[in-house]
């Protein structure tokens, strides 16, 4: 039985989180890079254990040089430091599912009908509070739901005024 393929951005995570978990180092980015991941973009690690979340964190928009950076920066928090959960240990390491969602530039909305949480990622923001919610995720099938998920996470109340944004992700597993 041939072990299975993943996208080389997931690859990327696990090697990471593998690295960092069990020596404290972080990996570099492979070289040469190759095309796919020498973009700048905001990107997401997921990582479950036996279909629960077990660690995720992103970035927005870019903040390392190339997607490479990206992944490897968010794959070592999402292991290590999402607040809700405990780090990862080696022993978990086998049974991790990972994800990477790549996402596309936020673009500002003026309605909620031109959200769609099977589609569109949504960023609801106000002044310095801004929380995201990825799209397409199990239990969120409205855009209500996915709003006020979102303004919950950034603890903007329902009745405040709020600046929606979309994005689409490309998800790799």
């Amino acid at each position: 039985m041939t072990p299975e393929k993943h996208h080389p951005l997931v690859e990327l995570a696990r090697q990471t989180i593998e690295a960092y978990v069990r020596t404290g180092k972080q990996i570099a980015p492979p070289e040469p890079l190759p095309p796919e991941m020498q973009q700048r973009a905001g990107a997401f690690v997921s990582l479950h254990a036996h279909g629960d979340l077990r660690g995720c964190i992103g970035t927005i928009e870019p903040t390392q040089a190339s997607l490479a950076s990206e992944v490897i920066n968010n794959a070592i928090m999402a292991a290590t430091e999402d607040p809700r959960f405990p780090p990862v240990r080696p022993g978990e390491l086998a049974g991790l599912e990972i994800s990477v969602d790549v996402l596309t530039a936020p673009e500002p909305v003026s309605s909620p009908a031109q959200l769609d949480p099977k589609v569109y990622g949504v960023i609801v923001q106000s002044g310095f509070r801004r929380g995201l919610l990825l799209p397409d995720l199990d239990g969120v099938d409205t855009v209500e739901c996915q709003v006020d998920i979102a303004r919950r996470k950034a603890g903007i109340s329902p009745h405040e005024r709020a600046q929606l944004y979309r994005f689409e992700v490309r998800r790799y597993h």
